[in-house]
């Protein structure tokens, strides 16, 4: 079916439903860039305002807490683009979490190999105008926003750098990015994860997102019966939809 709006960018979900006041007692999980902020040529580019800050302590102040930030980027960066908030974190899709109490852990990998496909990356990116690779520390990101013609060839050269590397590596696709990471840590992993500890325990679930690494978030939050969200067009497991990062900072905002 087509969804309906309701005048604030908000649409219903599978079954018509209308998508509901945000509520207090809900655990809160969203991307960010596409989600919370608009999505830049470059990741650097991109940046938060004091609209996004006050939004997300205003939330976190009237849920106890429960909210947390998932995101490609590392939390270095996510405190970067949303500074003085200090919230739980998730950061390279879940490969280094910061919980509630501000403990941060991160996943172990083999870090020779991750030198060595560094390397192998920038070496084949270099001769190519328009590629921006983002080394976030813990995995890489291959970005070709600025020339999408470059597509085929990176997913191309991703594919082959992270079958040498080896199974403990794999790809995670997005818009307009490739990123070669650590296996075994995800999106919805890391839901799964604040969910087992507090201030998250026994709340309801909603995952906010917009690109494919968030369908792992909403699968979770779906198996898990909570709100999955997808901000903007595209096919998705979500079972809700927002028009645009607007659409969702004017939603949230309904539930202070």
């Amino acid at each position: 079916m087509t969804p309906s709006g309701d005048g604030h960018g908000t649409t219903r979900g599978r079954r018509g439903a209308a998508l509901p006041v945000p509520r207090p007692d809900w655990a809160y999980f969203f991307d960010i860039d596409g989600t919370l902020v608009e999505l830049t040529d470059s990741p650097a580019g991109a940046s938060g305002d004091a609209g996004l800050r006050k939004l997300i302590a205003d939330l976190s102040r009237a849920v106890g807490g429960a909210v947390a930030l998932i995101s490609g980027r590392s939390i270095a960066d996510i405190d970067r683009l949303v500074p003085d908030t200090q919230v739980p974190a998730a950061g390279q899709h879940g490969v280094e979490r910061r919980d509630a109490a501000g403990r941060i852990s991160r996943h172990a990998f083999p870090a020779r190999d991750l030198d060595w496909l560094r390397h192998a990356v920038a070496a084949a990116a270099a001769p190519h105008h328009g590629l921006v690779l983002e080394d976030k520390g813990l995995s890489l990101a291959l970005h070709y926003r600025r020339a999408p013609r470059l597509g085929g060839f990176v997913h191309r050269l991703a594919r082959a750098l992270v079958t040498q590397a080896g199974t403990e590596y794999c790809i995670q696709a997005g818009k307009r990015v490739v990123e070669m990471k650590p296996a075994g840590k995800d999106k919805g992993v890391a839901v799964e994860e604040f969910m087992q500890e507090e201030p998250f325990r026994g709340r309801t679930p909603v995952f906010v997102g917009d690109d494919i690494t968030d369908e792992y978030g909403f699968a979770t939050v779906n198996r898990l019966h909570g709100y999955s969200i997808k901000v903007g067009p595209g096919r998705t497991a979500a079972r809700w939809h927002l028009r645009d990062v607007q659409a969702v900072r004017a939603w949230l905002e309904r539930g202070l």
